[in-house]
């Protein structure tokens, strides 16, 4: 007797996570009677983090369906402002993600980031101890059930990578808030507080300063802050007129 078979149509912003052949539309997949829908999507290749909708023959249905011989199942992706349960909105990216951990950061944007690899396990049991967002381009670190929720980064582009999760998941923009280098929150300093962290050039040319009130560290409006300035003009011209 032959296997049970379902055929399975995955929209196509979720095509690069599945084998070419199956890029083009329903395509038949066997299955074993036993195992999950969420299981069987996972084996296509496809992180049920990016997953919105699963419906079989147009209903709805759970990750838990058991899937049954002649079924039509469609995969969709997460509806945009993806809606994260609980609050506030916190992220945590693994160490692939420097880059785009201080641009959220510059944001105000809670994001926890260590520059050292701890391992998939203990990133994924922080985001449920701490109910943070994972973001991550490791599709094995997103299927781990630890997880509290989670993100594909689909780019290697900080900007495109800064814009897609700003598109994602719409977190409140506060810039200048937050430290950069810990994530810890900024207060405004004078010059004499933060004297012994400045060189004498800086002493003599600035006059406003603000301090990490978590690692001590000083910021000014310095030589990369016109770059830095553009980073944040865009980002609320373009997201944060919606909120």
């Amino acid at each position: 007797m032959s296997s049970p078979e379902i055929q399975v149509d995955v929209a196509p912003e979720l095509a690069l996570f599945v084998p070419h052949a199956r890029r083009t539309g329903p395509t038949a997949l066997a299955v074993d009677g036993v195992s999950t829908l969420g299981h069987v999507v996972e084996s296509l290749g496809v992180p049920l983090t990016e997953v919105g909708t699963l419906s079989v023959d147009g209903r709805a249905v759970s990750v838990a369906h058991i899937p049954a011989h002649g079924e039509s199942v469609t995969v969709r992706p997460v509806t945009r402002p993806q809606q994260v349960p609980g609050a506030p909105l916190r992220f945590l990216l693994d160490v692939h993600l420097g880059t785009l951990a201080r641009r959220l950061r510059l944001l105000g944007v809670d994001t926890a980031y260590d520059s050292t690899d701890i391992g998939d396990p203990a990133l994924a049991a922080r985001s449920a101890a701490e109910r943070r967002v994972l973001l991550s381009r490791d599709r094995g670190l997103l299927r781990r059930r630890e997880l509290w929720a989670g993100g594909y980064v689909y780019s290697t582009s900080p900007d495109e990578q800064l814009h897609d999760t700003l598109a994602r998941f719409a977190p409140a923009l506060r810039p200048w808030t937050r430290c950069t280098a810990c994530n810890g929150l900024l207060r405004p300093a004078t010059k004499e507080e933060v004297a012994d962290r400045l060189a004498d050039g800086t002493q003599r040319s600035y006059d406003v300063f603000a301090q990490c009130a978590q690692c001590g560290r000083a910021y000014w409006k310095g030589a990369h802050h016109e770059r830095l300035e553009a980073v944040v003009a865009r980002a609320l011209r373009e997201f944060a007129g919606d909120r």
